[in-house]
């Protein structure tokens, strides 16, 4: 059965950018010039294939870029005159809209959108006069391996080339290294907390690409957006401080305003005594949601732990590599941080007390090789929360003419691969 690809609207494709070879390299808009200017028009295999071996996302949205822009403006000159008034009326937008000046802004929107109009009865679109084939979101490549392939006349699409392997290098990178820790996890749960170490114009790519690599959450809408599945997150400690440092009151507020099927997840670190605050935080919750007294070792506290409102589904420890929590018996750096001590002695209190369904998440430093660590010595944690260590991974997308007009023709060291993956693209 044949998978299905993401449709191309979903990615929200910056069209008459792309067209205008706004973010294209300029050697290669230069190059595309000189093919048509010297009316040479050879039709061409192109193969992508990674430098190492990874996990390949961003075929889909390569996919949407080469749907909507392979083509050409059939008069340059005033297509590149118009393009520039839009970006004109782009950047005014901007500015006026943080007036609030409705009446100009219905007016410049007016016109950015008759001349959108203008500018694409301009295009002559040239998608089915290419192939493209390729792999499918999420499936593992080896190194040099071809991912996809384009063929058809480069005049066409030959300048896409800069965002096309952009995407996929973004999107492959990500993927691959959210496989490693999910690999690594052996099942539980990973948590994408990386939103906050890039751009926030890369989430979507991010969070799609660490979805479609096993991640079992993600942080921000915007990760979310091409799933439409929903973010998730665990209470920060700027919360806390609001409630002036108090983990409970904190919690509880939390509990009162958040929408009742979201998990109470509490940050349990800010005390730097993460099984002291826990068994803290559920005497008080308890308290406030049962109205009666909980005395610890002897009250069930079952009844406020699981998922949902009005109860705790589990506890985050986020403490720093640079501190040991008072409960970790010191020693070398090994005993700093989340370690394995921690959540051991955690898990074995919890059960004391009767919260054995108190779930342990983890987070602060941790990559593959401390998530593999953590599941050799069978520490009992339920989920992982990875931050920076998810951005570290670099894979590099290359591309190649290795035909030209069906015969060989590649670079030194080039030629053309093993395509039997691939699969041809149909859009509907």
């Amino acid at each position: 059965m044949r998978k299905k690809r993401l449709d191309p609207r979903v990615f929200k494709v910056p069209i008459d950018r792309i067209r205008a070879g706004y973010y294209s390299d300029k050697y290669f808009t230069r190059y595309v010039k000189v093919l048509k200017l010297d009316n040479r028009h050879p039709r061409v295999l192109y193969q992508f294939f990674p430098r190492k071996d990874a996990i390949i996302v961003g075929l889909d949205e390569a996919i949407s870029i080469l749907r909507y822009g392979t083509g050409y403006y059939r008069d340059e000159e005033k297509a590149d005159s118009m393009f520039r008034e839009i970006l004109n009326i782009e950047r005014e937008i901007q500015a006026v809209a943080y007036d609030y000046d409705r009446m100009r802004l219905e007016q410049l929107y007016k016109k950015k959108w008759d001349l959108r109009e203008r500018l694409n009865e301009l295009w002559v679109d040239k998608w089915n006069e290419i192939e493209v084939k390729a792999l499918y979101d999420g499936d593992s490549a080896k190194e040099n391996e071809p991912i996809m392939t384009i063929e058809g006349d480069p005049a066409y699409f030959g300048y896409l080339e800069t965002v096309v392997l952009g995407v996929i290098a973004r999107a492959t990178s990500t993927a691959t290294a959210v496989h490693k820790v999910v690999k690594a996890a052996k099942g539980k749960p990973i948590l994408f907390f990386s939103a906050r170490f890039d751009h926030y114009w890369i989430q979507a790519t991010d969070g799609y690409a660490a979805l479609k690599a096993g991640a079992f959450g993600v942080s921000t809408d915007a990760n979310a957006d091409y799933w439409g599945v929903e973010s998730m997150g665990t209470i920060p400690h700027a919360l806390i401080a609001a409630y002036d440092g108090s983990t409970s009151e904190a919690a509880l507020a939390f509990d009162r305003h958040i929408e009742p099927h979201v998990n109470r997840i509490v940050l349990v670190d800010w005390e730097n005594d993460c099984i002291g605050t826990t068994i803290k935080v559920l005497k008080d919750f308890y308290e406030a949601m049962m109205g009666r007294r909980f005395v610890v070792g002897e009250t069930d506290p079952d009844p406020i732990i699981g998922p949902g409102k009005g109860r705790i589904w589990g506890v985050r420890f986020d403490t720093s590599k640079s501190l040991r929590d008072r409960s970790v018996t010191p020693k070398d750096e090994s005993s700093l941080g989340v370690c394995p001590e921690l959540v051991w002695k955690a898990r074995q209190e919890f059960d004391r007390i009767g919260a054995k369904n108190l779930k342990i998440i983890v987070s602060s430093g941790f990559n593959a090789e401390k998530i593999e660590l953590f599941e050799k010595l069978e520490v009992p944690v339920d989920a992982y929360g990875v931050g920076s260590a998810l951005l570290e991974e670099k894979i590099q997308i290359t591309a190649d003419i290795v035909e030209v007009n069906g015969k060989p023709c590649a670079k030194y060291g080039r030629k053309k691969g093993d395509l039997s993956r691939l699969e041809k693209v149909i859009l509907d």
